[in-house]
């Protein structure tokens, strides 16, 4: 006996369009928009528009805003748009159409009328001349799955509890390191797969596969045993397991093991923490963080930084805090950077 599954799946993308200095783009005429940035809904990319001045003279009193199917083909989609609250006090505003087909000659679908100019203009929508609309397509696609005659069923892979097993067991371990006070053992092996700089260290040309214990200088321990765990799991490693101080804090680690793989040549690891220090930030240490990303070269992470700072509802307390004057007395390039950032907003 044979069988066959079809699965009707529903898939939803989010873009947020941040307009900065709203009031420039008033009068630009009706039916004149300005887009978003292209995002990927569902195999299919889309764009926001924003007529500020309304799509047609029927709603020239009001804001328009529509999605844009942005690439070939016909796909039926639903569209949510939320203009959202800047000062954080109440709902944010919600239109959502009902379902439409996007194809060539029908491309875009949304409000001619979504809001009336002078109601938006007086609310917490717009505040220090910015705007954040949140677009939302949703859509219904399809997936086919043939059965199978036989089912055996296979447990999920064990290897990474293995491997880290062995760090924690320390059976077979041939490299004892020294840090601090500290002592860590491991496996050259597999640090050689994981680091080119350990890979060198051991089995390079001026290598020493031999060597059985090592002092790595100006090294924090629990940063080393961090390192250590992301090399046996590929996990990023939580700051409340690794010490029973409760100064060892998450952003405390993300800098830390930001130094490690930069030292380390660990590029994942390397973009996992630029990854968390972004989600993380906050204005008492972005600061810290923007020096972080200057001296290691995180350009990405570096923007986010100079983004969020120069942000006025930022901008106070970030030059209040001790990493603000840290970059006024080691990277005074940097200041020039936040001060461009914040001339463009």
């Amino acid at each position: 006996m044979s069988s066959s599954h079809l699965f009707y799946e529903t898939v939803q993308g989010f873009h947020e369009f941040e307009i900065n200095g709203y009031s420039l783009m008033k009068g630009i005429g009706v039916g004149e928009y300005k887009s978003s940035g292209i995002f990927t809904v569902g195999g299919y990319d889309w764009k926001i528009r924003f007529f500020p001045d309304g799509d047609d003279q029927a709603s020239e009193d009001y804001v328009s805003v529509f999605i844009e199917l942005a690439s070939p083909g016909e796909v039926g989609a639903s569209v949510e748009f939320k203009l959202l609250d800047q000062c954080q006090e109440g709902q944010s505003f919600c239109r959502t159409t009902s379902p439409h087909m996007f194809n060539t000659g029908c491309s875009t679908w949304g409000f001619k009328k979504c809001m009336e100019r002078s109601e938006l203009e007086t609310s917490n929508y717009v505040k220090d001349d910015r705007l954040c609309i949140l677009g939302t397509v949703s859509m219904v696609q399809t997936r086919f799955e043939e059965g199978k005659r036989h089912v055996i069923p296979v447990p999920p892979s064990d290897m990474i509890q293995n491997i880290k097993g062995l760090l924690e067991s320390e059976v077979g371990s041939d490299i004892t390191f020294h840090i601090g006070s500290e002592e860590f053992r491991a496996h050259k092996s597999i640090l050689a797969a994981r680091s080119p700089v350990f890979k060198a260290m051991f089995y390079g040309q001026m290598g020493n596969p031999d060597m059985e214990t090592t002092v790595i200088e100006e090294f924090d321990p629990f940063a080393f045993k961090a390192m250590l765990l992301f090399l046996y799991s590929d996990e990023l490693p939580e700051a409340h397991k690794l010490s029973d101080s409760d100064s060892v804090c998450t952003f405390t680690l993300m800098q830390h093991l930001l130094a490690a793989a930069d030292r380390f040549d660990l590029a994942r690891l390397k973009l996992m923490c630029e990854e968390k220090l972004c989600e993380d930030m906050i204005a008492d240490t972005v600061a810290d963080t923007l020096f972080l990303a200057e001296r290691y070269q995180c350009q990405e992470l570096k923007n986010v930084c100079l983004n969020f700072a120069a942000k006025p509802d930022n901008l106070g307390e970030v030059m209040k805090s001790d990493g603000y004057s840290r970059v006024e007395k080691c990277s005074p390039s940097l200041l020039t950077d936040l001060l461009k950032k914040c001339m463009r907003l």
